[in-house]
């Protein structure tokens, strides 16, 4: 059974109502994806502090000894979350990290992130692992917007481009929340804030994804990097417009500190992902391509 929203409130960074005390560890394991969004630049490095960023990728069988390793490190870490640096559920990976964590350390809050184009089919799979939290990232929910961000996705063995994969996408997002959230779930939905494409579209998605379930929401500022490294950052003033549109339907998340995906420590405090997984090699031979 997922955890109280309560404690998850207390202790879980992101679902906090200010500023993190406590810790987190994000487990990059995932090294795969299946979608193809036109701001994500996956990168093997120490230096970017961003999503999609990871210095090594490890395997499931080794999460268990590197979370041991941190909790006698970081003694304030609550949650054990995997973000990464590829899509969760684009492999066995997370499910499988998160039933052997699950069965050492019972008393961290379980963390999942996902793009969403597998959770309504993967969703009772999610739930018998024993996740407490998930945030799928929903960045448009309508398909002529979505496909501006996304050039295609990989879905049941194809390539799926424009705005027939944007449909498809929305879809499975928005099925996927509403059983996760049925199931007790606690579900935080990502928007990265484009303001020329979907600036304009931020009420619309809040409205939604609320009403499918979700119960926090956070507007993540476009770094512009890969596809749309020449669209401009948003601006302070239209970052507090997408906020105040979405905040009419749904709690806001404000702390966002745009997390790597092998962060290891209190957000905007602490920081110990290069001594954690020093000596850890990787043992997982899948690359960064898509599919």
């Amino acid at each position: 059974m997922a955890k109280a929203f309560k404690d998850i409130a207390s202790n879980h960074p992101c679902f906090a109502r200010g500023p993190a005390q406590a810790g987190r560890i994000h487990l990059p394991v995932c090294p795969g994806c299946n979608i193809a969004c036109r701001f994500c630049e996956r990168s093997l490095n120490t230096t970017e502090n961003r999503p999609g960023v990871t210095g090594r990728v490890i395997s499931p069988e080794e999460s268990v000894g590197i979370v041991r390793k941190a909790l006698e490190i970081s003694p304030d870490i609550k949650v054990c979350g995997i973000a990464g640096p590829g899509d969760t559920l684009a492999s066995d990976n997370a499910i499988r990290t998160f039933r052997l964590v699950g069965q050492d350390f019972p008393q961290l809050i379980k963390c999942m992130s996902t793009n969403g184009l597998l959770l309504a089919e993967r969703a009772d799979e999610v739930i018998a692992a024993g996740v407490d939290t998930l945030t799928v990232t929903v960045n448009a929910v309508r398909p002529e917007i979505e496909a501006q961000l996304n050039d295609y996705i990989i879905w049941q063995g194809r390539k799926i481009e424009g705005v027939e994969g944007a449909r498809i996408l929305i879809e499975n997002q928005l099925a996927g929340i509403r059983k996760i959230a049925a199931a007790g779930i606690t579900v935080k939905v990502n928007t990265v804030l484009v303001p020329r494409i979907n600036g304009g579209h931020i009420e619309e998605i809040a409205r939604t994804v609320a009403e499918a379930g979700a119960a926090r929401y956070n507007i993540i500022p476009l770094i512009p990097t890969a596809k749309l490294k020449d669209e401009p950052a948003p601006t302070c003033a239209e970052i507090h417009a997408a906020r105040a549109a979405a905040g009419k339907y749904i709690e806001l998340f404000l702390h966002c500190n745009h997390c790597r995906a092998d962060a290891v420590g209190v957000p905007g405090r602490t920081e110990y992902s290069r001594l954690l997984y020093a000596g850890f090699g990787s043992s997982v031979k899948e690359n960064f391509s898509h599919g």
